[in-house]
This record gives C-alpha cells, structure tokens and sequence, in this order.
C-alpha cells in the first residue's frame, strides 16, 4: 500500500503548481540570479584586448584550461570579471573540510550546531579570498606574458594592472559566492551546483555546433559523431540508474507497551546510495588540479623547464592527468562519504531509540556492519565516478573530439536536475499538506 507522500507525490500536477505562490517566486529568483551570472561572464576585465586574448586562448583551450573554461561557464577563455568562477570557495571549502578531520578546535565548532556552522562558514570565506587573491595575482602575471602576431593581450601592463585585475577577480568570486549563497536559502537547489550547471549548460550549444562543424568538413567523420551521441545517450542511463541505486538496510522496531496502548512493532529500512558522495568528489578534484595547472598554463611560455615539464604532464589526455584526476576523485569519494555519514553515529541513533538490524546486535556490532556496506558501496561508487570522468578524456586524446560536455560534465547535469527536481517536489508536497491541513480545520469549525 503506497504511503500518504507517495500518494500525494502522484497527484502533483500543474495546478497544484500553479497554486504554490511561494515556489514560483523561489523559482522566478532562481532564474533571475542565473541570469545575473551568466551577464557577468561577458563583462571583462579592465586593461585588456579581448580578441587577442580570445585567439591565444584558442590555441590552448585543448589544455587544462578547457576544462576550467568549461566550469566556469566561458569565463575564463573571456577573461572576464568572473574568470576564476567559484573554484577558490570550492577549494576553500575542501581545505576546511581536511582541517576539520584532523584538528580538533574545528571538529568541536562543527558539533556545536548552528553556531559552529557559522564560524567555519566564515574561515571558508576568509580562505576563499585568500586563494582568490593568489590565483588572481598569478592570471594577471600570466596575461602580462600572452603575445599573438597581433600585438600583447595587456595594453599597459604593470603594477596597477596587476593589482585592478587581482581586486576585479577576488571581488567577481565573492560575488559569485554570495549569489550562490542567495539561491541556496531563497531559491530552488543548491545555489553553488546550479552556478556551475548553468555555465556547462550554456557551453552545450557551442559545442554542439563545433562538433557538427567538424563533421561537415570532414575533420570528424559521421560514424563517430553518431557515436558520440549514442554513447551520451547510454551514459545518461547509466548516470540515472546509478544515482538512484541504493542498498536498504532493513530497521526493526521493537513493541512496547504504552498503557493499554501498545505502541512500535514497525519495521523501516536506512537507504544507502551507491554514490553517497554525489558530484562532490569531481569537483574537489577539478579544482585541485587546476589551481597549480592554471598558473603552469598561463605562465609555462615564459618559465623555468620544469613549469614546462609540468604543463605537459598535466595536459588533457596525458597518462600522468589521468592519474592524478582519477586518484583524487577516488579519494574525496571516500573522504566526503566519511564526513556525512558516521555508522557510529548511526548506529548509536538507531540504538537509543530502540531500533536495531535483524541478526547484528545494537551499538558496536552495527557500525562496523555499516561500515563493511557502506565500505563496499562506495568502492563501487568511486569506480563509477573515475571511470564517468575520464570517459570524455580518452575520446579527447584519442579522437581529437572538441567535446568537453562529457562525462563530468553529464553527471553534473544530472546530479543538479535530479536535486533541484526533488527539492521542487518537496516543496510541492509541503503545499498540498497545508491545503489539506486548512481544509481540515474548516471542516472541524463546521462540525
């Protein structure tokens, strides 16, 4: 027999929707903060020439540089205000993240709720400043550096270049930091996924027509774009069928006796997802990889060989990124399912309030058996995420494909639709339990 939310969720339609004032107006803001970013990565930075730059940048958007470029919505190849996009708060937010695990004056901020939450909030911007201000500084040093046969990419370059540019970019991150912020508590969804989805979302076209172009001139043949497109088709399956594939723990309650009333006796289940860490674990990684990439690509023309060395090493397609970029998503796979799920934890909730697995004994023996399946999930869930990720950097090295909407990029896309759907759904349901709850009460008045 469904439950009432199953039932409910069922009889969500458009009327319902059309009735829920308070979601279109998280939505409409939504949608209007998405379109404020997306005018800002058209803005750019002071001091510049953009179709010069726009033609070196050309030459190494096949880099790491492209991929960058692909996170943050084009900015970067624009060299506008938001060309560092939200990287450094991502990186920041990483970097808080490991001192939590490791320091314990941090570890009792988090377990002090509310007020914790907010202290490392705050360290996390202070650190996004910091790293913003470092990568700025090292762009503005590299553009300095950018020469085509049209002439420098900087039209005066010097100390109040560098420093306009650093204040124009940490200014454009914090910006963006606050925006994201903005939709996460008066929009629909996560505010700093959806930033990122809208500027992969926005490339799609692009590089669509890219595609098709080569095709048309014989550069890419139609066997393969038409593979392309079946290959895209089967991955998206995939993504879905893996994102929704969980492992239910059955929870048993026990009866008890409550007066003459007798009260539990129901059972539930815990749900583990195979990939409880979600889209989180590319995204570190990507941003890890770029902070020193970025710098290396920027600036390898014109520094030592071992910045070279490493340019080359780093580059899209290379055995050594493609280490690299698998080992760290592997990783914060495991390290960011660590932090939001604790089977101690876990298992201490389920003891106090007197729930238990049939045949494991409470307290000790049910963390370590949650641990053992939560252990085996994420194994294959770190699996799926390295092998989704370097999909589209093998068709790159291998087929020269100009298609950076790959398998990071699809698994995003998903993620973000699939959270920002449900949160719609949620506050769809939360709606039709109100009008259900008012009617009651008329009723009861007219009795």
């Amino acid at each position: 027999m469904a439950s009432a939310a199953e039932q409910l969720a069922a009889n969500i339609n458009l009327g319902a929707f059309a009735k829920a004032t308070e979601l279109k107006k998280r939505l409409w803001f939504t949608l209007f903060v998405l379109i404020v970013y997306r005018m800002g990565t058209y803005i750019p930075l002071p001091g510049i020439d953009p179709q010069i730059l726009a033609d070196i940048f050309r030459q190494q958007q096949g880099g790491i540089l492209g991929m960058f470029d692909m996170f943050s919505g084009g900015a970067l190849g624009r060299m506008t205000i938001f060309a560092l996009g939200i990287m450094p708060y991502i990186s920041s937010a990483i970097i808080m993240q490991l001192m939590t695990a490791v320091s314990p004056r941090l570890e009792q901020l988090k377990k002090e709720g509310e007020r914790g939450r907010q202290k490392i909030n705050q360290y996390t911007r202070y650190g996004t400043v910091f790293l913003a201000a470092v990568q700025g500084y090292g762009i503005s040093i590299g553009i300095e550096g950018m020469t085509s046969s049209q002439g420098s990419a900087v039209m005066d370059p010097g100390l109040f270049f560098r420093a306009t540019t650093v204040i124009t970019l940490v200014g454009g991150t914090i910006f963006l930091m606050w925006l994201g912020e903005q939709i996460t508590a008066r929009g629909v969804g996560n505010g700093i996924s959806l930033i990122i989805f809208s500027g992969i979302v926005a490339n799609l076209p692009s590089a669509i027509a890219a595609t098709l172009e080569l095709g048309r001139t014989g550069a890419l043949s139609m066997v393969l774009i038409v593979g392309l497109i079946i290959m895209i088709a089967v991955v998206l399956v995939f993504i879905v069928f893996v994102e929704r594939a969980q492992r239910r723990i059955v929870v048993q309650y026990p009866k008890r006796q409550v007066g003459a009333k007798m009260f539990g006796g129901e059972s539930s289940h815990l749900p583990l997802k195979i990939n409880t860490a979600g889209v989180i674990p590319m995204i570190f990684a990507s941003s890890l990889l770029l902070m020193p990439a970025t710098f290396a690509g920027f600036s390898a023309s014109q520094g030592p060989e071992w910045l070279t060395t490493l340019t080359a090493y780093l580059g899209r397609g290379q055995p050594g990124f493609m280490i690299i970029y698998a080992a760290l998503i592997m990783f914060f796979a495991f390290f960011y399912t660590a932090v939001v799920f604790n089977p101690a934890d876990t298992a201490d909730n389920l003891k106090k309030y007197g729930g238990f697995i049939p045949g494991i004994r409470p307290g000790r023996n049910t963390a370590d058996y949650l641990d053992f399946i939560l252990t085996r999930l994420t194994t294959v869930g770190a699996l799926y995420l390295a092998l989704i990720s370097l999909l589209p950097e093998f068709l790159i090295s291998k087929f020269a494909v100009p298609f950076y909407f790959g398998g990071t990029s699809l698994l995003i896309v998903v993620t973000v639709t699939m959270d920002t759907v449900a949160q719609i759904q949620s506050h769809l349901l939360a709606h039709q339990y109100e009008g259900l709850i008012k009617k009651s009460k008329l009723r009861g008045r007219r009795g």
